[in-house]
């Protein structure tokens, strides 16, 4: 019996194998590098076109010359091969991957380490670096070495107001940060079920956060619906009854709005226990919680009320934009005194729109604190959408109290 990571790669965790990569993608910061070691290796030509994408989303649109120069000439490169490319505004790497491209059972390999995320459709989806998909793009194939695998039972169901954020923190501060390093988690149980695809890619998305190579769910009727409405048929992958390296069990119900402190993910603390903490700035977006559904559930706490600190709003992808447009989500957040930023990562990476000062406290919704990434001196506390929410009307750090 396997794991589904050795499903997937089809040999025994702690084997070494060659395969082929299904889809393989940079944005618009690996790619600049990628397109480099490429051209120093002198391949030629790309093996798998088709299954070579190109995606904008970290630093756009261009901050500065130097950047405007570096992804125009990427931006060139994609266009003169034909790959596959999303230019500035489509939205982040990984979303857009998870708008009807990753399938269950692929292998993904994305330059970025948010990669995981995908592996909420039962694909076995992870990061490499720049020189690693050089390679790939010369030769259509890599190597891994099969990942033992953690198993993490989550039981119950969310009660609100908690949600995939708090559950995903939660997991992430049980592992610790080097935890699972270079292993496999698996996400079962009962929870599972209830959880949407939205909410899987919340969980997936951190398990990098832990050291882990992916994090992944069995792709289940849910999945498969998901996908459907993609215009993907695809059949469900059963779980076996196989053995774990590791197992973790979380009982969803007792999870509670939780907040990563500065500067580590997995330092995580109640929010009742630093409310009222000053606050400068909220961010909601990120592959983490950029869809709809966190728009939605953040617009929902502030509408026909006003933030009381600049608050940050940068929508997953066009199509979450467009949607919250067509149902008014946008309107809430605007008439509440939110900014709207392009579909994209925004301020997550500290490069521009919301680059905090020192001393500045950010509550968002992305998946990494470490320490000066936001920009040098501040401090950020990871939350969920609803508390982000919260804390937007607040001013400070809040619990949050609407129900969805």
């Amino acid at each position: 019996m396997t794991t589904l990571s050795e499903r997937i790669l089809g040999a025994p965790a702690g084997s070494y194998v060659d395969c082929r990569v299904d889809r393989a993608y940079v944005h618009d910061g690996t790619g600049v590098l990628t397109l480099e070691a490429w051209n120093a290796m002198g391949a030629g030509r790309l093996a798998g076109k088709e299954r070579t994408y190109v995606f904008f989303d970290h630093i756009v649109p261009a901050n500065n010359s130097e950047t405007a120069v570096l992804q125009a000439e990427l931006r060139r490169f994609a266009r003169e091969h034909g790959l596959p490319f999303a230019d500035v505004g489509e939205g982040i790497c990984h979303q857009l991957m998870g708008e009807g491209i990753a399938l269950p059972g692929e292998i993904i390999v994305g330059a970025d380490s948010h990669t995981c995320t995908l592996g909420a459709f039962g694909a076995f989806a992870t990061g490499v670096g720049a020189t690693d998909m050089a390679a790939i793009w010369a030769d259509g194939g890599t190597w891994f070495r099969v990942p033992e695998t953690i198993g993490i039972y989550l039981g119950g169901s969310l009660r609100e107001p908690a949600e995939a954020k708090d559950l995903a923190l939660t997991y992430v501060a049980r592992l610790t940060m080097d935890g699972a390093t270079y292993m496999a988690l698996e996400f079962l149980g009962e929870c599972v079920p209830s959880l949407p695809v939205e909410d899987r890619m919340t969980l997936s998305n951190l398990a990098v956060e832990t050291g882990a190579k992916v994090g992944l769910f069995y792709a289940d009727e849910k999945t498969c619906a998901y996908l459907r409405a993609h215009g993907h048929y695809v059949e469900p992958q059963v779980p076996e009854d196989c053995g774990y390296a590791r197992t973790l069990e979380i009982d969803a119900s007792d999870v509670v709005p939780v907040v990563a402190v500065p500067h580590r993910v997995d330092t995580v603390k109640p929010v009742e226990d630093l409310a009222g903490l000053p606050v400068d700035q909220v961010f909601l977006g990120t592959c983490t919680n950029g869809r709809y559904s966190d728009l939605e559930r953040f617009a929902r706490v502030v509408r026909g009320k006003k933030v009381r600190v600049r608050t940050l709003v940068a929508p997953a992808s066009r199509r979450v934009l467009a949607r919250a447009a067509e149902r008014g989500v946008l309107s809430w957040l605007i008439e509440a005194g939110c900014t709207i930023l392009p579909p994209g990562c925004g301020p997550c990476l500290g490069a521009h729109q919301g680059v905090l000062g020192k001393g500045e406290v950010c509550v968002s919704t992305a998946n990494r604190n470490f320490r000066n990434r936001m920009g040098v001196g501040g401090e950020v506390y990871l939350a969920s959408p609803s508390t982000a929410a919260a804390s937007a009307l607040a001013g400070a750090l809040a619990v949050p109290g609407v129900p969805r």
